[in-house]
């Protein structure tokens, strides 16, 4: 069946949908909101929209419907999605070896997009009902210096919601509002829940709502650091940009239409610190591990998945690979991310209660050689100034303390600076995003007589500069990526990895 013939999904024509297809088992109608979640995407659609989505299929969690809000300009795309669709999407799951298992979720039922009423989702806030507010914001999204993790108040964006009676256009500013107006009507507070990849990502958010609502008022935000409870979460599903053809094949197989469906791969993990003001739902029916703790699942996720991500991302691409998978399955980078993660991720983390770590390490290889998610290199690549400081110089810096290895991880940092060049090996332009590229790649273009230009950047970079045994090995292999190419230049660190054993 094409697409011009196939049913379009929306709540009228749940119904009508093939049997092949699992639709919600429970009346949307009768659902309510009790999450309100910032940063609607395909991740949020695949994560934790599933879970809840999988809850109520099971019949709890009826007070605890989503209501999703944008407040970026590209999310106007997602608003219209959804409102043509009333919040239902599909969600295919999609193994090695092509099995794939699609259902309609419909944990989302409703949808405000910021900048068409901002008043709407700041009294959505406020209302008694919200006992959750969820965020996907990005690494970038908390407004933090990436040396010293402070709030930028400086930032035009943060300065125009401070403006005297305007209205909030900003995360922090919607979200700050609606905290104050349940202060001063009485109402409890809800608890902010980050489920972005950064390490304390509850202490981040804490920290940076607190400093935003001291700026606006500081009894308001002595409040929220101190009443506010900011949880610590960890989530992990690869999760690409919607492959193309995604539509054209729900069409083929099961008759609908779906203006932006969701792929994702079979492994799912989100654990989360039990720390609720207003209770939540039964996410551990579900398979959510509700902990005292979620560091040491969190550092285990942010360097050894996310690190490893960026070691595939540069060098991939600089060695014409496109596709995460098909870096993922050359035995080179495969070598290059194992000896990553035992040698230098490895020794940084906390045991982790539960967790075989070597399991875990074979289990993330296989997951990024999965090649029917086809995940594309361009995104790992993608804003590359948030990600890198989070998730891998930490490594680096307790590496440098401890006399543990890092050519590794220095190796990552030098592809990441070749590839800011903004120029392949063979010439061909490299479209390089990322918020700071402006400043990056004039550095980077710089480094082929001053090797340690791209370093100069202390906001990113802090003062690795200023180690030596650090920049050797950066420039060593930054040299090498000039003169003989990124594969020849793995290929011969690896050698010499076997021959030392």
């Amino acid at each position: 069946m094409s697409e011009a013939t196939s049913i379009t999904l929306r709540a009228a024509t749940v119904g009508d949908l093939s049997a092949d297809l699992s639709a919600p088992n429970y009346d949307r109608s009768r659902i309510t909101s009790g999450i309100v979640h910032f940063g609607v995407g395909g991740f949020h659609r695949a994560h934790q929209a599933s879970y809840l989505d999988e809850l109520l299929r099971r019949g709890g969690a009826r007070d605890w419907g989503i209501c999703g809000v944008g407040v970026r300009q590209e999310d106007r795309r997602m608003r219209d999605v959804l409102a043509a669709q009333d919040g239902l999407y599909t969600l295919s799951v999609v193994a090695a070896d092509g099995t794939r298992t699609t259902r309609v979720v419909g944990s989302i039922i409703e949808y405000l997009y910021a900048p068409d009423d901002p008043e709407a989702v700041i009294e959505k806030l406020a209302a008694p009902a919200t006992r959750i507010v969820s965020l996907t914001i990005t690494e970038g999204g908390y407004n933090v210096a990436a040396t010293t993790g402070e709030f930028i108040a400086d930032n035009p964006e943060i300065r125009a919601d401070l403006t005297p009676n305007a209205l909030p256009a900003t995360v922090f500013g919607l979200i700050t509002e609606g905290l104050r107006r349940r202060r001063a009507r009485g109402i409890a507070p809800f608890t902010v829940l980050s489920c972005d990849n950064i390490e304390g990502n509850g202490h981040v958010a804490r920290r940076t709502f607190a400093a935003f609502a001291r700026l606006r008022d500081p009894a308001l935000g002595d409040w929220v650091e101190h009443t506010v409870r900011f949880p610590n979460s960890m989530v992990d599903r690869i999760t690409p940009v919607t492959p193309p053809g995604t539509s054209a094949e729900l069409a083929r197989r099961y008759g609908v239409t779906d203006r932006w469906p969701v792929v994702t791969e079979p492994f799912t993990q989100w654990v989360i610190e039990d720390s609720f003001s207003l209770g939540r739902p039964a996410l551990d029916e579900v398979g959510v591990q509700l902990v005292s703790d979620v560091a040491p699942y969190e550092l285990m996720k942010l360097r050894l998945l996310n690190a490893s991500h960026q070691a595939l991302a540069y060098l991939g691409y600089l060695s014409g690979y496109r596709l995460v998978h098909e870096a993922a399955q050359d035995p080179v980078f495969q070598q290059f991310l194992m000896r990553y993660m035992d040698h230098e991720a490895t020794p940084t983390l906390y045991p982790v209660p539960g967790v075989d770590l070597d399991r875990y390490k074979r289990t993330l290889i296989e997951r990024f050689a999965n090649p029917a998610i086809g995940d594309t290199i361009a995104r790992l690549c993608a804003e590359s100034s948030d990600r890198i400081p989070k998730w891998l110089l930490p490594v680096v810096r307790r590496q440098l303390a401890t006399g543990g290895e890092i050519t590794c991880a220095a190796t990552v940092v030098a592809s990441w600076a070749r590839y800011a060049e903004g120029v392949d090996e063979d010439g061909a332009p490299i479209e390089v995003v990322d918020a700071l590229r402006e400043r990056l790649i004039p550095l980077a273009r710089r480094q082929r007589d001053d090797p340690t230009a791209f370093l100069t950047d202390r906001s990113i970079f802090g003062d690795l500069i200023d180690e030596p045994r650090f920049v050797d090995a950066y420039t060593a292999v930054l040299n090498a990526l000039h003169t003989k190419g990124s594969r020849a230049t793995l290929v011969e660190l690896m050698r010499s990895d076997s021959q030392r054993g």
